[in-house]
């Protein structure tokens, strides 16, 4: 122990930081602390105190040496610490944005299918109810008025009329009269007809248009139904990704405050009871 003691005497005023190491090589920093300790005391109290003071400096560099360390070692410590608690963190939030994007993904992808399945229903329905009412919608035929039906029996009456003034051969002038007056009949038959099928035919597209506009808003107010459905589902889901991340931001915020509390008393243990602290004699 004399020959390494005296060693770690020799030359300390020139002595740094990187030759510490060297020098106590194969003894621990502690030990050396102690029988330098013992040395000064023990020089202190036979009066060599110009060696005493030698080995006081010593004390107080290696003390110095141990004491950076110490607090190197600790700030790289937390620091790994922090990193590893910000990484987990990132990684976390990585993983969480996946998870609730690929959510997303899959509910706007249920929904164009139910919007789709939706349509297509609808306009198959549409279809076979508009083929309905047109084979169903009253009146399906025409109405004739009196005076139409009344024409087309002078009508009838005159062709009869015609073919027995042709019977009579001896009858000419009868029988141009009657073709005559049967032709002026027949014309105001078909034009009365013509009408009245052409009124027929718009008061039933217009029946059959007011009913295909109910069944269509049905269909509408079924489609908004679904839409306000998935709306609210999609603000739910929306609200739960923002509850969810506040969670996790909430929890990541809890555990980084509880590390700087433990490493903050630990740096306060450390500059409360530091190694350059002046110890005891022991003799």
């Amino acid at each position: 122990e004399h020959v390494w003691l005296q060693e770690g005497l020799v030359g300390c005023e020139e002595m740094n930081e990187e030759s510490l190491d060297d020098e106590e090589k194969g003894h621990s920093v502690e030990e050396l602390l102690r029988a330098l300790e013992r040395h000064r005391a023990e020089c202190e109290q036979t009066g060599r105190y110009e060696e005493a003071e030698l080995a006081r400096l010593r004390l107080e560099q290696l003390r110095q040496h141990e004491e950076k360390g110490r607090r190197d070692a600790l700030l790289e410590q937390q620091l790994a610490e922090r990193m590893g608690v910000e990484e987990a963190h990132m990684l976390g939030l990585q993983e969480f944005n996946n998870i609730w994007d690929q959510k997303q993904q899959d509910f706007e992808s249920r929904a164009n299918q139910l919007q789709t399945v939706l349509a297509t229903r609808h306009k198959q329905e549409h279809q076979a109810h508009l083929e309905k009412l047109r084979r169903e919608v009253e009146p399906r035929t025409p109405r004739w008025s009196r005076d139409l039906l009344n024409l087309r029996k002078i009508q009838e009456t005159l062709a009869k009329m015609r073919k027995y003034a042709e019977a009579e051969k001896t009858k000419d002038a009868p029988s141009s009269r009657c073709r005559a007056a049967r032709k002026v009949r027949e014309a105001q038959a078909d034009k009365l007809e013509a009408k009245e099928h052409n009124h027929w035919k718009e008061k039933r597209e217009a029946r059959i248009a007011v009913m295909e506009e109910q069944f269509l808003h049905k269909q509408q107010l079924e489609m908004g139904g679904l839409l306000k459905r998935l709306k609210a589902s999609r603000e739910e889901l929306r609200r739960s990704r923002k509850a969810e991340m506040e969670r996790l931001l909430q929890r990541y915020q809890n555990l980084k405050m509880q590390m700087e509390n433990q490493q903050r008393i630990i740096q306060q243990r450390v500059e409360r009871y530091p190694i350059t602290a002046a110890r005891p004699s022991s003799g």
